[in-house]
């Protein structure tokens, strides 16, 4: 079967982790979160996968390749341009990346599936294509309920009793949303939708093609079906995602590693003595990592392969990339490290009493790396 994963957006949102890597290619629990999609949409069967990539395209094709290390076929879809050697970003929407893909050489000839490239399920995806089918809607979406106070961070679905859409809302106020159940960014459409995507032209899924659905009357329809949605919209919620995953809040996931000690993860040639520090997980680190004695680690942390924690660093609740360096006087809560930059999940810069940040680093500048 055949499916489609979003994954040309630039991902202003997570920035600046994006300013380096393409939202797809952010790590959760040491993998990119485009990687879970690909293992799930394995799992039932969807072999035949298109992939649209525009921002950084070359770091999801070199590291996915054909697709053969996860048993299926990936192909890919590159939006933007040459110019002077260098690849310059220029995505056409979502719709419109289906559209082009499909003016190339008609990739989708039967009912197909498509995925926003970056968020985390555990959905029955089989399930979803029973819902589709039996409803003979042309195109369904995927929906979850969320706490009313979030519905404003999504776009809103609202449904009549059979479960047919009737009005989506974008990001509504809250006092003017009309249900909370919102878009997964999970669809499952009829090769006919395609024909209703304009050519050559910048076309949205949700804010778009959706409405013009409705406004042609066509058998617009949802499917709710108990499933755990990650969605890493914005920064806060990368954060929230590794803390739920470290938890093993995601059907399949699992840390890796070997457990040294309960709920402590390791990689290979590990330098820390347990005894000389304080740890309490869950905890990952990774490999050529050098902690310290007299530090403190509480978890859900994440620690990447070949950092150094210095001795008197304090780590809270956080995620450190690899090869940071944290020195004696790191207080970092709730955080994320990479590079020289310590952001808080909103992305500010951590405050620093001292007005500079001499306590972060690349480990790599310092002797003692294996």
């Amino acid at each position: 079967m055949k499916a489609m994963i979003l994954a040309a957006g630039k991902g202003t949102r997570v920035r600046p982790l994006t300013h380096k890597m393409p939202k797809p290619m952010i790590p959760v629990l040491g993998k990119p979160v485009m990687e879970y999609l690909v293992e799930q949409l394995a799992r039932h069967s969807f072999d035949q996968i298109m992939v649209n990539v525009s921002h950084l395209a070359h770091s999801i094709e070199n590291y996915f390749g054909d697709g053969r290390r996860w048993g299926v076929e990936i192909g890919y879809s590159f939006e933007g341009y040459l110019q002077d050697g260098n690849t310059v970003a220029q995505p056409i929407g979502s719709a419109g990346g289906i559209r082009r893909i499909q003016d190339f050489a008609r990739f989708f000839d039967d009912t197909f599936l498509v995925v926003c490239g970056d968020a985390l399920i555990d959905l029955d995806l089989t399930e979803v294509l029973r819902s589709h089918w039996k409803s003979g809607a042309i195109a369904s979406v995927v929906v979850k309920e969320v706490p009313r106070q979030r519905v404003s961070n999504y776009g809103v679905v609202v449904c009549d009793d059979v479960g047919r859409i009737v009005s989506f809302q974008e990001k509504p106020d809250l006092s003017e949303a009309r249900s909370n159940l919102v878009n997964t960014g999970i669809y499952v459409f009829e090769p006919e939708v395609v024909e209703h995507i304009p050519v050559d032209e910048e076309y949205d899924i949700g804010s778009q093609l959706f409405p013009r659905l409705l406004a042609e009357g066509l058998s617009f329809h949802a499917i709710s079906v108990p499933f755990t949605w990650i969605d890493i919209g914005q920064l806060s919620d990368y954060w929230e995602a590794n803390q739920q995953l470290m938890r093993g809040m995601l059907k399949g996931a699992r840390m890796p590693g070997k457990e040294r000690l309960p709920r402590i993860w390791t990689g290979l040639n590990v330098n820390v003595d347990w005894d000389e520090i304080r740890a309490e997980g869950p905890i990952y680190v990774g490999s050529g990592t050098r902690i310290e004695p007299g530090c403190e680690i509480i978890g859900p942390t994440w620690i990447g392969q070949g950092c150094h924690i210095e001795s008197g660093a304090r780590i809270s609740r956080s995620i450190l990339f690899e090869y940071s360096r944290l020195g004696s006087r790191a207080r970092v809560t709730e955080s994320l490290v990479f590079g020289q930059n310590c952001v808080d999940q909103d992305g500010n810069p951590t405050p620093d009493p001292s007005g500079n940040l001499d306590w972060v680093g690349d480990a790599r500048e310092f002797s003692g790396s294996p």
